[in-house]
């Protein structure tokens, strides 16, 4: 990381803003009635896969344009994950988090300020709520938490190896069109019981928006679940980097 830690705020700000932005925004256009992305009857016409591909751009875009500035986190996961491993500063954990959050909410916003009509047609308040915010599919906390847990640990893992992998000295590109991978893959294989979030920033920040605005048709924001997609990814992404340090070092 290069940039002044004003500028890594705002690299954690905006990223994280363009994350929710395209990863959100893609399930909007598959689930809200009469979008371009949604096909007849509400059924998505991208589908899981579509959805998948705007999270991963969601991260690679932003790690190309930030991963210099500020390690392109986006993520209160991967941000307490680093600082437990030492390689992070505990003393900026908060205004990283509280960045990241700031991204999370407006960048939630801009989805909502652009779909607005198609919230106002959907009656569905299941589909609306998809677009804000995650929950597990088979009413099971301890599912989702597992699935979230799980989930985040392969990712950091995986990042981790990505950008600091011993065996091959690749470009800091390829590491970041790998992670934008990574992500897309893991939407697509282990999205199915919770969405997934892997990241508490862009699962509470939008549930806040979903919440405090005046979402048209909306319905419950879901607290009770609220904190497994929180302390979940947090887990799994500690879990995920000491596996990695243990084997490999950082």
């Amino acid at each position: 990381m290069s940039g002044t830690w004003d500028a890594r705020f705002a690299a954690e700000f905006f990223g994280t803003l363009i994350l929710v932005l395209f990863g959100n925004g893609a399930v909007a256009n598959s689930f809200l009635k009469d979008t371009t992305g949604n096909g007849e009857n509400g059924q998505a016409n991208g589908g899981w896969i579509f959805i998948a591909v705007g999270y991963g751009l969601g991260v690679m875009i932003p790690a190309m344009m930030f991963g210099s500035i500020s390690g392109n986190h986006l993520n209160p996961a991967i941000t307490v994950a680093q600082a437990a491993a030492g390689i992070f500063p505990w003393a900026k954990v908060a205004p990283y988090i509280i960045f990241q959050f700031l991204g999370a909410m407006v960048g939630q916003l801009l989805v909502l300020v652009i779909y607005w009509p198609y919230y106002k047609r959907t009656k569905d308040e299941g589909a609306i709520f998809a677009t804000f915010s995650t929950g597990d599919t088979a009413g099971s906390a301890m599912n989702g938490f597992w699935t979230e847990a799980i989930g985040t640990a392969i990712l950091t893992f995986a990042a981790m190896g990505l950008y600091r992998g011993m065996f091959f000295k690749q470009s800091i590109d390829i590491a970041n069109i790998g992670v934008g991978l990574v992500i897309t893959t893991l939407v697509m294989s282990v999205g199915g019981p919770t969405g997934p979030a892997l990241n508490p920033a862009r699962d509470l920040g939008p549930r806040i928006v979903h919440a405090f605005m005046p979402v048209p048709n909306k319905g419950s924001s879901n607290w009770d679940y609220s904190w497994v997609p929180v302390v979940a990814p947090i887990a799994g992404a500690v879990v995920g980097i000491f596996i990695y340090k243990g084997f490999f070092g950082l």
